[in-house]
């Protein structure tokens, strides 16, 4: 029961509040001994005369806080973090126009010979850098800061573009490329956590999503850029947007949940009035920072026991899941058969346009995604983008299956030219919408900032590791078992999905991590049990 002293100053009265109105982490009892207390001491104080001297009203103290302050700040944030991911883009669009141009027998761009499987590798090798520095990458930003460490990575990434750029041999262009793909990856996991920990809840969905906006404006500005200009051209604008990132977000702050966990308070109060506005209650926000940080230092918890709690292990199966079908929803194929879809629709125009079509709807896409992931919410984007992608996987295989049975000329086919063109769009926009965006904000939704880290690092390991796989063995698969039938394992796998989401995952909009927690299967007292495990 809360106990209540009327001779404390405001920061005790802050203290007993978040003690007691702890976004929803109270029981009923509590609650009403809260508040009856702090009656008590207001009519106390009033009698005393000492209420003015502590400058604030009952109503300020017993009135839930509004989600007020200034978002144009968190905004601009949000966007200079992820630069990065326009750079991480720029790395993953970069072998569509560029590889096939370095492998023709009159390649001029580099003065050696480069082979089709010296080009399959220069472009998949990003995947397995990426995956090899998640893990870390996620130890390094607990230790030293989640801006720090983005800053870090602009050393990688240039180095990276320079190897490319001025490469003397196939070593050099597939080094350049891991290197890239350390940077790149590590990104996937800093810019997500910075954004989701400097955001207030009501636009912390939409400032999630900005990351695989800024991911998909990266890889058109690849199609788009890569396709007209020189090779060596398009390195070198591809190196300049790491540096630009690193001017641009030196003058950002660092999260202050990182700078309350290693007792920076001062520091993570300048950061909230950068973040919020000096209008906003930081005193407030900071002290239920402290109160989270202090709860978990007088109640220490070793790692295993964190990450074994029933909250904890919903969580990790959630993110763990998204990042599976995202991969495995069929993206990678729908992609790899742009130009053969479009030829099929019977158009003409050359694959470089074809390609910047389908960029030109993942950004616009994944635009709009960013707008209404507050006010519709990421469940229901997840469900509709599960089960628009299912049927148009559906309608892709059945499509390939008839022209592979019945022949491209036939006339089943021919009267269907319609449907893979149509199938191919609203797939598109159905996973920009959706799958695209909200596995990567899930980690920082759903989890403590204690797994955080451990959560997202390991997600995006599982997410490249498995791009990687599916980049490498779709064409066998192809060859193996048939275009329709491919697109009919990746129908079933989004059926399964769509299961899923709608089984276990809850909804995050506009939540607190304290009633995201009591969500996934926590009560107040059973976090004070398993803590103290």
């Amino acid at each position: 029961m809360v106990d209540l002293n009327c001779d404390d100053g405001l920061k005790s009265y802050r203290r007993e509040m978040l003690e007691c109105f702890d976004n929803a982490g109270f029981v009923l009892s509590e609650k009403n001994a809260c508040t009856t207390n702090l009656e008590k001491c207001a009519s106390e104080t009033n009698t005393n005369g000492r209420m003015a001297n502590l400058g604030v009203s009952q109503t300020e103290l017993v009135a839930p806080r509004g989600d007020s302050g200034r978002k144009l700040p968190q905004y601009i944030a949000a966007l200079a973090a992820t630069l990065g991911a326009l750079a991480a883009g720029t790395m993953l669009g970069w072998s569509s126009p560029v590889v096939f141009k370095i492998t023709q027998p009159n390649n001029t761009d580099y003065n050696f010979d480069i082979s089709e499987t010296e080009g399959s590798w220069i472009g998949s090798v990003i995947n397995l850098g990426a995956a090899a520095i998640c893990f870390p990458i996620g130890l390094v930003m607990d230790a030293i800061g989640r801006k720090k460490t983005m800053l870090f990575l602009i050393l990688p990434f240039t180095l990276g573009w320079l190897l490319i750029t001025f490469g003397t041999s196939v070593g050099m262009l597939i080094g350049g490329r891991l290197i890239t793909g350390i940077a790149g990856g590590a990104f996937c996991v800093t810019a997500p956590a910075y954004t989701s920990e400097i955001a207030q809840d009501s636009i912390r969905g939409t400032l999630g999503s900005y990351f695989q906006l800024m991911i998909t404006v990266g890889i058109l500005f690849a199609y788009a850029v890569g396709s007209y200009t020189s090779v060596f051209l398009f390195n070198i604008l591809c190196t300049l947007i790491p540096i630009v990132f690193g001017i641009v977000f030196f003058f950002m702050p660092e999260s202050p949940k990182f700078l309350v966990v290693k007792n920076r308070n001062d520091e993570a109060r300048e950061a909230l009035i950068k973040l919020r506005g000096t209008n906003y209650d930081v005193d407030y926000e900071l002290d239920s920072l402290k109160l989270s940080a202090e709860e978990a230092q007088n109640n220490p918890v070793s790692f295993g026991s964190a990450i074994t709690k029933k909250t904890s292990i919903k969580a990790i199966i959630i993110c763990y899941a998204l990042m599976i079908f995202q991969q495995l929803s069929g993206i990678n194929a729908v992609i790899f058969n742009t130009s053969s879809i479009f030829a099929a629709a019977g158009a003409t125009i050359p694959a470089a346009i074809a390609t910047i079509i389908i960029g030109v709807i993942q950004v616009i896409a994944t635009f709009v995604s960013s707008l209404v992931v507050d006010k519709l919410g990421r469940r229901i984007l997840l469900l509709f983008s599960a089960l628009v992608m299912c049927l148009c996987s559906t309608a892709l295989g059945v499509f390939f299956f008839l022209q592979s049975t019945h022949g491209e000329n036939s006339d089943i086919v021919q009267s269907l030219f319609w449907l893979p063109l149509l199938s191919l769009s609203l797939f598109i926009i159905a996973f920009s919408l959706g799958f695209g965006p909200i596995p990567w904000m899930m980690a920082g939704d759903l989890c403590n900032i204690d797994i955080k880290a451990f959560v997202a690092s390991t997600a995006g390991t599982l997410n490249w590791l498995l791009s990687f796989t599916v980049t490498s063995t779709f064409l066998a698969l192809n060859t193996a078992i048939g275009s329709g039938q491919v697109f009919w394992m990746f129908a079933g796998i989004m059926l399964i999905g769509f299961v899923f989401i709608f089984f276990v995952i809850p909804e995050t909009k506009g939540k607190s991590l304290q009633e995201i927690q009591v969500m996934l299967g926590a009560t107040p007292q059973d976090r004070n049990v398993e803590d103290k495990k």
